[in-house]
């Protein structure tokens, strides 16, 4: 039998972990001349990191790459960008090559970049011109002050946690945060306004009741609408039915918490401020939901096609 938090057994497996890597006060080496060098280079523009470029035979010196965070090497020659690669790699240091994934340590996705907001779509170096057509298509859904939003909320991260030590009362409260007031100013660039409304909110120190979000989920996957789509995406816990359909099961959050479909559990994990998605393999139970409603809890059915 499958376990709630195992992928379907038709889904396909995750071939490269994606991983950030903090700029501030590191070394990037580029080894190589010409436009794959070049397009390196402008990745880290602007970036906090030093760039450090190499030609000729110094990029075949792993000394070159000593104390480097990551090295990329582009070169027409075969030959020079495998010795290159193998000095950084001598060095400790991952490495890239331009358009030789045999030699590769890591692959470079296409990046949305929104400042403290970064995006990545990555595959696995099968397939560039397909990142980049998805990042154009990503890239008009995240607006430009997605970057202030984070910075805000990095500025008063130790405070949220002082406010807020419980994780699941942190999470509900930073969920209403980010579509309130203060994330809205920080988006307007109206940085000092929207730090004053945050530390307002914290203050106030209420996380707000959570949610109880009911979806039918036999299947098929193709039935489900966009809003539950998010709604699985955002959920803090599910409570899923024996029966539901594992494809829909798997567009949830991985490290959500599964628990059993039981009435009084969720009540008190909606007093926690949690988002809870009920997953049903036969249709909504109106006592259910009427033992809910009693307790003082929100409910919402969700849609499907």
């Amino acid at each position: 039998m499958r376990g709630l938090g195992e992928p379907a057994k038709d889904a396909l497996p995750m071939d490269a972990f994606p991983a950030f890597f903090p700029l501030a006060g590191r070394t990037v080496v580029i080894a190589g001349e010409g436009e794959g060098a070049e397009a390196k280079a402008r990745l880290f523009e602007g970036s906090p990191a030093l760039v450090v470029r190499l030609t000729g035979v110094e990029a075949w010196d792993p000394k070159s790459y000593a104390g480097a965070a990551l090295a990329f090497v582009a070169a027409a020659d075969e030959a020079y960008a495998r010795q290159a690669a193998e000095a950084a790699r001598t060095a400790g240091v991952p490495v890239n090559v331009v358009d030789r994934p045999a030699l590769c340590d890591f692959t470079t996705p296409a990046v949305i970049d929104r400042g403290a907001v970064v995006a990545a779509i990555g595959t696995a170096g099968a397939s560039p011109m397909l990142a980049t057509l998805l990042r154009h298509d990503i890239e008009a859904r995240i607006p430009e002050g997605a970057g202030r939003v984070a910075e805000l909320f990095r500025a008063l991260q130790g405070q949220v946690r002082e406010a807020f030590p419980e994780a699941n009362r942190r999470r509900a409260f930073l969920r209403a945060a980010l579509v309130g007031p203060a994330a809205e100013a920080a988006m307007a660039g109206e940085m000092a306004r929207a730090e004053q409304l945050l530390t307002e909110a914290l203050s106030a120190g209420a996380a707000g009741l959570g949610l109880v979000q009911y979806l039918r989920a036999d299947g098929p996957v193709e039935l489900l609408t966009l809003k539950a789509a998010r709604a699985l995406a955002a959920a803090d816990v599910l409570a899923a039915d024996a029966g539901v359909s594992p494809q829909i099961l798997a567009l949830a959050r991985r490290d959500a918490e599964r628990v059993e479909p039981d009435p009084a559990r969720l009540v008190g994990l909606a007093a926690e401020g949690l988002r809870i998605v009920r997953l049903l393999s036969t249709p909504v139970s109106e006592t259910e939901r009427a033992a809910l409603a009693e307790a003082g809890m929100p409910t919402e059915i969700l849609p499907v096609a």
